[in-house]
Order: structure tokens, then sequence, then C-alpha cells
């Protein structure tokens, strides 16, 4: 799947989760200054406001690192798809990560890479992503928690969007479950997990 970056510059996902599988995830200031000295491809903002976004994004972008921002998780962005306007339009992000569909179709309409977050809590919330991935897919899905193989295996086996595994992975071995599983990347914000 091919995703479009800033400035309309293709971005092949699958070559950059090939080439950097652990997806650095920050949460704050500390977690940004470290994940700047990693080799990692990508970087997931979870953090910030609208008045620092473009600043994070700018710093992760100096280091020639892809910025995927987490639009739900900034302070004073709504939840309505001119969020995603503003961050096309005030950061340099290549991309957005949200847990609303509208939100991502609206950044893969302005040319940004869209990724959707799904939490799988029940049956009826696995569901509901399958329903969803045979819709509509985003460039990729971030399936949380990330430490579930069998069903990160189901999903595998019922659609071919780009799949990555967040939330709750705690060491090496949840990480080789995840890949075992089937998923392209894995995101954590455990920087002792960041180059596994």
């Amino acid at each position: 799947m091919i995703g479009e970056g800033r400035g309309g510059k293709k971005v092949k996902l699958e070559d950059i989760f090939a080439s950097s599988p652990v997806i650095t995830a920050v949460k704050d200031e500390t977690g940004l200054e470290h994940a700047m000295e990693k080799d990692c491809a990508m970087v997931f903002i979870l953090y910030g406001t609208v008045c620092s976004i473009p600043q994070i994004v700018e710093k992760v972008k100096a280091h020639g690192k892809l910025a995927i921002v987490h639009v739900d998780l900034i302070m004073g962005l709504s939840s309505k798809e001119v969020a995603v306007d503003f961050i096309k339009e005030n950061t340099m992000a290549d991309g957005i990560i949200s847990t609303k569909p509208g939100l991502v179709k609206r950044a893969m309409e302005l040319g940004l890479i869209g990724g959707q977050r799904a939490f799988l809590i029940d049956s009826i919330a696995l569901e509901n992503t399958r329903k969803q991935l045979a819709s509509f897919q985003p460039d990729f899905m971030e399936i949380m928690p990330g430490m579930m193989p069998k069903i990160l295996r189901q999903i595998r086996d019922t659609s071919s969007v780009l799949l990555v595994a967040g939330g709750l992975l705690s060491d090496k071995q949840d990480i080789m479950a995840a890949f075992q599983a089937g998923v392209d990347a894995v995101s954590t914000t455990k920087e002792d997990l960041w180059e596994v």
C-alpha cells in the first residue's frame, strides 16, 4: 500500500515497515528526545497541543523521520475533519493516526498517510473492525492491545491492510509473537524495545 507523505511525496509503507519494523511512539518531550537518537524511520506522536504540535513535528522531520500525529491525543483539536486540515496546513506531518474513520479518510483525501487505530476489547469490537476493513482501507491499521497473537492472526487472514500491533507490548517475546502472527510493524512507547 502506498501512502502519500508531506508535499505529495509517495511513501511506500511496506518498505518503511520492512526496513524499520519497530515504530517509536512518544508521549512526552523526554521520549521525543530519546527517539531522535534512535535509528527508526517513523515516529508516532502521542502528545502535544495545537500550539506545540508544529514544533514537535518539525523536530521529528529535522531528524529525517516520518511524523505521524495521533490527532485524537492533541489537546485543543476537535474530533471533526478540520483537525486534520489543521495538521496538514500548520505542520510538516506525513500523516495522522486516529480512532475515527472520518478523520483517517480526510487525511488520505489531503494526501497524508492515514492510520486507523482500533481497540479490540471484545468480540463485538473485533467484528466491527473486520467490517470496517471490508468497507474502508486505511494506509495502515494499528491494533490495540498488540499482545494478542491469535486475534492479530485472524485479522491478518481476513485483510491485506498493513497491520501495526501496539499497546501493552512488554518484552521482545510479545513483539516476536506479533510478527509471527503476521503484523507488518509494532509501535511502542517502551524505549527498551525500540531496538529489538
